[in-house]
Order: C-alpha cells, then structure tokens, then sequence
C-alpha cells in the first residue's frame, strides 16, 4: 500500500513553492557555476599534461654571455647527458603599434623541440609571413591576413598560433607577471630570421635529458638540474639557466589551474553547508507549524523514521534537481564561460571537453551527502519528542516556564523587540554566518581594482628613475641626467622565506647618488619597503641570498629601510657590490637616467626598464582577473539576498499568530513591520558592520597568501570606497528583501491568532 503520507508532498511544496524555487535556483547556480570551472579547469589541464609529449616542450634552456664554440656544446652535451637544440630568437619593438612599447619575440620555426600548435590558418612558408601567438593578436585586433611591423620589416600574419614553451607570457623568467598585451611571441621561416638583424639576438639552447626525469618529483628534477648547471658553470658565463620545472612560461599556468581548482571547491562546500543550515531551520519552522499533525500521525502509529524520511524527500529532490540541471548546464554553458577566462590569460594549446567524474564527486555527490547528513541530524534531534508534546505544541527540550525577564522600565517596544530576537537567536546566527560569507565575496571583488590601481600608484609614484638601461657591457653615454650603477640578481632562500625563492634586485649606487639615497652605515645594505614588509625583515636583521646558477651564499646586514614599496630590492655601495660579486673596478652594466639615452647602440642594450616594464603585473592582473571580479561581487550579492530573505521569511512565519494577535490588538501594518521586520533590519546593519570588520582582517591573511608567491609586494589596505561600497550593496539588497517581507505580514488573516490554541 502507497504511504498517504506522500499525499501531502504536492501540497507541501506549493504552499512552499517560492522559498523552494529560490533555493533550487540558487543549488543551480552553484553547482553548474563550479561543475562548468572544475570541467574546464581539468580539460584544460589534461590538455597541457598531453602537449609535454605531443608538442615535445623541453626540459629547459640556458644562455651564455657569448655565442659557445661547437667543441663547448659537444662537451656539454657529452658531460651533462643531454640533447641540445639550437633554439635563438630576437626581441624587436613592434612599429606598426601606436605606442612603441610593445616587444615581439621571433623565433625560427621549430621542428624538433617546443613544437608549434597551428590554431587558425597556415603556418608561414615565405620570408614576409609570420603565425602570431593567439592572445597577443586577439588583444592588439590582429587576424590572420593583417600585418605587423617590426625590425623595419612588415609581416603579413597567416597563422595563429600557441608556441608549446609559452603557454604564459612571461618575457624574462625573472619577471613579476606576464604580460600578454606589452609581449608577444610567433614564428616565421628559418630563411626569414636569419635576414632579421641581429641587435638583440639571444643564443638560446634548449635540452632533453638523455634519460628524462619525472615531471611531476621535484627532486629529480632539482638533483638532474643541479648536476647540469655544474657543467654549464664550468664551460662558460652564463646569463640564464632555466630548467622546465622553474620556467614561468611553462608552468605557471599549470599550476594557476590546481590553486584555483581548491578555492573553488572550498567555496562550493562553503555554500552548501549554509544552505543545508538554511534547509534544517526551514524544516524546523515547518514542523513547529504542523506540530499537531505530526502529533496526530505520531499517535496513529507513524514511526520517527517514517516522518523522518518524509521531511527530508523535498530537500532532497530539490538538491537532487539542482544538480541534474546545474551539471548539464555546467558542462554546455558554463564550462565555455570558465574556459574562455582562462584563455584570456593563457595561450594554451588546443583542448577538448573531457569528462570529469571529479567534478561530478565534488559539485553533486559530496553536496548530497552534506545536505543529507545535516538534515539528519537537526530532524533527528527534533522528531524524539513524544506526540503528546506536539500534540501540545511543547517542542523545547528545555523549555523555560516562564519568559526571560526583562526590566520593566524599558519601553514595551524595545522590550517586544528583545523578545523577538531572543526566540529566534538561531535564525539570526545563520543571519550573521550567511552575511559575513556574502560581504567577503563582495569585498573580494571589489578590493581587487582598487588594491592593484594603490600597486601601481606605489610603483610611479617611487620609481628610482624614469628610464633604467640594462647593458651587456659597459658603454659610455654623452646624456647628462645618466649615473651608472651596478645591478644584479640573487634570491631569496626558501627555507628562510616561507618555501619562496624570489628574486631580489641588488643594485650597487654612487656614494651620492642622485637617484637613491643611501642611509645605511659603510659595511651595510638599505632594503626596500617591500622586502621590509612582506619578509619582515627590519633593521638590524642579517639577510642571506643566494646565487641561483652556483652553490654561493651572500650574508649583508640591514641598516636602512629604502621607500621603494612595490620591489624586492637591496641596495648598496657600488664599490660594496663589486667587491661582494667580485666585479672589476670601474665595472658598471646599468644607467640610471631621467632623460631617454639615445647614443648608445642597440646591440649594447640588454633590457630597458620604464613605467610601462614596472606596471606590468597591475595591468595584466586587471584585464586577467577583471570579470572574474565582477562575478565574485554578483555572486555575493545573490548569496546575501537568498539568506536575508529566507531566514527573514522563516521569522515572519514562526510568529505568524503572534503578528495576528497584535494585528487583533489593533496594531497596523506600519507598527508590526517595526516590531518584527525591524528587528531583522538591527541584526543585519550590525552583522553587516561586524562582517566588514572580520572580513577586513581576513582578507589581509588571503591577500597575503594569494599574492606571496608573486614578484614583489602587494600592499592589501581596505579603501574606503570599497568599505562604502560593501555596506551601500548589502543595505540596498536587504531593502529589496524588505519591501517583499513587508508584502507578507500584510497579508497574514487575523483568524492565525485563534488557531492552534491549547
């Protein structure tokens, strides 16, 4: 025989249909939103894991200062059991671009190592044709057929490309961010680029380990590395050395995708447990409304575990038909959307949808066991009562004979007021709990511009000076503004750091610099304000680098705090740093300069270092990360509005006959509304100050953890307008909420206070 219990659900669920709908809506949000992430995040994963054997990407590269002899190659290739490529390229400023800042790397089309992926068009067979790299393209509106200048040449594109050891634009390893608008990388026939001038060559070689080491142990790669660049070391004066494993422009993205991977899914677990929370107290409210029904059935011979299945099939069904939805949706629409901001940032080879039982674990298996736990429970607990306790309404385990006194002299609003809150303290803690997660989204999105346009502020506002000349070998200049200077790079020691090998420029100035000014005593370094703040290291402090192409240590002790806010950086006496590094005296590879040098040929000219190189990381991050912003801020104003309206509502119904009995008394809408829906509005405005006071300091930890692995120092200072922002968007949310709240007790009938009366 059919259970007559389950006549009931149809009815259950229309009289509920609103609240039910909305809570679906939202579990397809979420799950599609997260289903669509994780597929495109392992699709494009599986795709990059795929394109180290099928696109042969190497197992590092090196450079010397001067072109090595063919003896020298035989040698390390017989000494470090490895395979050498030939892989040069040379760096051009693009001419036909408005703005002359943008560089183009050209390499020779590659046959044998770091292959090329063709994505759109053919692949260039003349010595005019070029195949560009997608995003550089996409981003400066070329096509297949448009030109570009560089070199004095002008390239008709045929191609677009995605070069396999490029996956993300960084130009120099060293670099703090990539940048895929100021940087850009193709290919053209071997013929072609050996006619481009060779100013700015870099003879670059590429390797296979003779017996390749598994990627993914770090230790043997690190050991394999360690043992090559010995034999590097000893053949020559390196200028790079970059194993697979360190190599920006190879992993970076890889391991973008893992990181993100997490965040989500703690995001997703986040929200499921609110709203299973959400569920358990709305199951409550409607078992305290049909007490004495429950009671009845109870007495007619129902079991507990018979109601208690019947209470929990429509949560489960609503989970269960969010899911359905969200993973179909997540695997058309929304897999699409995530992708594309990936490619926004990375030019990745080509990839396909792949099934991922991982994501079907994480948005729809894991979710259903939560829900289902936590509604066990809370229904658990709840349905032990004996039915003649539902049959009398007495539904406290321990409940109080009478009220929790309040002082009299206390107006009987406030008082009425204080009665409100102290019965529905439960509602109200997963008020505060669903606000502080909502705001923190919120303020996550939009901390992030603000936070990066302050970065970038720091960075032009404290350059040392407006141009900065990387030489490859001492030249003299005739420009007046122009003070020589040493520069170098160490790094920091992980074991010290946080597990953080970061680079550190070391700069060696005049005694009386004119660009920086040096306060620390003789024997002793300056630090910049970076390093200062994100190492905390102060005065007084010994730092130890490291040199990253030896086994060599440095030991200098901090005497001053230089204002230099963005950069890790230490600074010294010029005669201090060469004598460290053991330079010639006399020795100088940098101009400082306020005016551009222009007598000095290019050819001599390693890097130059302007506003547009400093700003790099600022801008790539806000046309990466922008829109994904944007949704955080969405997604938290939703949130917020989904739990203010349905514990707000559950409120309102629990004392529905209490707002029919004031309604009776001959209170109007406008008074109840103060009374009750007021109440709500006190405990929102200051969970809503108190979250943004919490969400505050807690961001700081997650900025702080997000950004340490990058390049420099991101400051994280809450603005104000972001403040002002966070708590304009939570008041407007809540009013909307209000005037639908508002709606509802209005049309409670007065015949509530005469039901349910013992």
């Amino acid at each position: 025989m059919k259970n007559p219990l389950n006549k009931r659900l149809p009815r259950e669920l229309r009289g509920e249909l609103p609240k039910y709908l909305i809570i679906f809506l939202f579990f397809v949000l979420c799950i599609s939103a997260v289903s669509g992430f994780l597929v495109s995040d392992n699709s494009l994963q599986k795709a990059n894991e795929e394109s180290y054997d099928k696109f042969k990407i190497e197992d590092g590269y090196f450079e010397y200062k001067d072109l090595p002899s063919d003896e020298v190659l035989k040698k390390i290739e017989d000494e470090g059991k490895i395979k050498l490529f030939a892989n040069f390229y040379k760096d051009e400023k693009v001419q036909s671009f408005k703005e002359n800042d943008s560089t183009f790397r050209v390499y020779a089309n590659r046959e044998e190592i770091d292959l090329v992926d063709l994505l759109e068009g053919d692949m260039p067979t003349a010595d005019n044709e070029l195949g560009i790299d997608r995003l550089f393209a996409k981003n400066h509106d070329l096509k297949v057929g448009s030109t570009i200048t560089f070199a004095d040449k002008e390239y008709k594109i045929t191609g677009i490309v995605a070069l396999s050891d490029y996956s993300t634009l960084f130009e120099n390893p060293s670099d703090m961010m990539f940048d895929n608008d100021k940087f850009g990388v193709g290919i053209v026939t071997k013929e072609s680029f050996s006619e481009i001038r060779d100013d700015h060559i870099h003879y670059n070689y590429s390797y296979f380990y003779n017996s390749r080491p598994d990627r993914n142990d770090d230790k043997e790669c690190k050991e394999k590395a360690e043992k090559l660049l010995e034999t590097l070391s000893a053949c020559g004066e390196l200028e790079e050395f970059v194993p697979e494993f360190t190599n920006q422009a190879i992993i970076f993205a890889p391991n973008d995708f893992g990181g993100d991977e997490t965040m989500i899914t703690i995001f997703l677990y986040i929200i499921i447990v609110i709203l299973a929370f959400v569920f358990s107290i709305t199951i409550s409210n409607t078992i305290t409304k049909e007490a004495s029904v429950i009671g009845v059935l109870r007495a007619s011979g129902y079991t507990r575990g018979e109601m208690l299945r019947h209470y929990m099939i429509i949560p489960m069904l609503t989970l269960s038909a969010g899911a359905i939805v969200g993973n179909i949706l997540g695997y058309t629409v929304f897999n699409d959307i995530f992708a594309q901001s990936y490619l926004a940032s990375y030019s990745l080879v080509s990839w396909e949808i792949v099934f991922t039982p991982n994501a079907f674990i994480k948005t729809t298996v894991v979710p259903f066991v939560l829900m289902f736990l936590i509604n066990l429970i809370m229904l658990s607990a709840k349905l032990k009562l004996s039915p003649l306790r539902f049959l009398r309404h007495d539904l406290k385990k321990n409940s109080r004979k009478k009220a929790f006194r309040l002082n009299t002299k206390m107006p009987i609003m406030l008082r009425f007021r204080l009665r409100v809150i102290f019965q529905n303290i439960p509602n109200f803690v997963i008020i505060f709990i669903g606000i502080f997660f909502a705001e923190f989204i919120m303020m996550f999105g939009l901390i992030f511009e603000p936070m990066l346009d302050a970065f970038q502020d720091n960075t032009t506002n404290n350059l040392l000076a407006d141009y900065q000349y990387v030489l490859k070998a001492p030249v003299p200049t005739e420009t007046e503004s122009a003070e020589s200077c040493i520069t170098a790079s160490l790094q920091t020691i992980g074991e010290k750091t946080g597990n953080i090998d970061e680079d550190v420029s070391i700069y060696g100035v005049e005694k009386k610099s004119k660009y920086v000014d040096l306060t620390s005593e003789k024997g002793k370094v300056d630090i910049s304000s970076a390093y200062h703040k994100k190492y905390s290291v102060d005065i007084g402090d010994t730092i130890e680098l490291k040199d990253k192409y030896s086994d060599k240590t440095y030991e200098f002790e901090v005497g001053g705090i230089y204002d230099y806010p963005a950069i890790i950086a230490v600074f010294m006496d010029k005669s201090m740093l060469a004598e460290t590094l053991d330079y010639e005296e006399g020795y100088f590879n940098t101009y400082f300069s306020n005016n551009e040098i222009k007598d000095i040929d290019e050819k001599f000219i390693s890097t130059r270092i302007t506003v547009t190189e400093l700003t790099k990381t600022s801008r790539q991050l806000k046309r990466s990360m922008g829109s994904l912003m944007k949704i955080f801020t969405v997604f938290g104003v939703i949130i917020f509005v989904l739990v203010i309206y349905l514990l707000a509502k559950i409120i309102i119904e629990k004392n529905t006959q209490s707002i029919s009995m004031t309604k009776i008394l001959g209170y109007n809408n406008g008074e109840i509304n103060s009374l009750y829906i007021h109440t709500t509005s006190f405990v929102t405005v200051i969970s809503l100050v108190l979250s943004l006071i919490l969400g505050d300091r807690l961001l700081a930890v997650v900025m702080f953890e997000a950004f340490k692995s990058y390049s420099g120092w991101f400051e994280y200072k809450m603005a104000l307008s972001v403040a002002l922002k966070t708590l304009s968007l939570g008041v407007a949310t809540y009013l909307f909420v209000v005037l639908i709240l508002s709606r509802k007790v209005k049309h409670i009938p007065l015949d509530e206070a005469l039901k349910n009366v013992e």
